[in-house]
């Protein structure tokens, strides 16, 4: 199920990666000598991507395991698709602490950085380190996928989730890199225009995850883990 619903979201929501992640895609030193070693470049990139959501699938499945045993999960959900929509329809009421956004600028201005310089080394293998790097850099898309694999049942969940999720954004990013020479940034900026129509219904899906009302894919139930207690009299 995992899978699926990963790659689903993955895909659907790479309309959001073109408009954010697209001109870095843009920039990729892709190799021009042969069309297979161009393909192998923009492929090695967006695997370097899956391979960190993974990575983070694993650190937040961790935490997820730990809200699943507090009895919080479904809550969780439904918080983070409130948010979602609250986000969209009135922006600027929900603002990060001061304390976050410096963590974050920080974060974005290192990971920048290092993928400023790798992008002037020109070789296949150093596109996987772009893509890994690619993969830290803030993103809200990312973050709803994170707050989706927080909600998973199993750790193994989240980091299959997170992966298919990276891999579900891969087609159109993989065609982004590829044919970047008649790309414009016009269509960059149309992807942009569509984005808050598409976090409403995440948003939207999310609360009804967090409903329990046992419909798959949509709104499973959150079956929670008890014990028998056995007495000896």
């Amino acid at each position: 199920m995992n899978i699926i619903e990963g790659f689903i979201f993955g895909f659907l929501g790479s309309l959001h990666c073109v408009g954010m992640c697209g001109p870095l895609a843009l920039a990729l030193p892709l190799p021009t000598n042969s069309s297979a070693q161009k393909a192998a470049g923009a492929l090695l990139y967006n695997v370097g991507r899956a391979f960190t959501y993974g990575i983070l699938g694993l650190i937040f499945g961790l935490l997820g395991a730990g809200l699943k045993l507090s009895g919080i999960q479904q809550w969780v959900s439904i918080a983070c698709g409130v948010i979602m929509i609250l986000s969209v329809v009135l922006p600027g009421v929900i603002k990060m602490p001061k304390s976050s956004n410096k963590i974050s600028t920080s974060i974005y201005t290192t990971l920048k950085k290092k993928i400023g310089d790798s992008l002037n080394r020109k070789r296949l293998s150093n596109l996987l380190v772009i893509g890994v790097l690619n993969g830290f850099l803030p993103c809200g898309l990312v973050y709803v996928a994170i707050s989706r694999a927080v909600t998973s049942n199993t750790i193994s969940d989240s980091v299959i989730f997170m992966v298919f999720f990276g891999l579900g954004t891969l087609p159109l990013m993989f065609a982004v890199a590829y044919f970047a020479n008649i790309i414009k940034s016009r269509f960059l900026h149309q992807m942009r225009k569509a984005m808050p129509v598409f976090i409403i219904i995440l948003g939207l899906l999310f609360i009804l995850r967090g409903m329990n009302l046992g419909i798959p894919y949509i709104s499973p139930e959150f079956k929670e883990e008890t014990q028998e207690v056995k007495c000896c009299h």
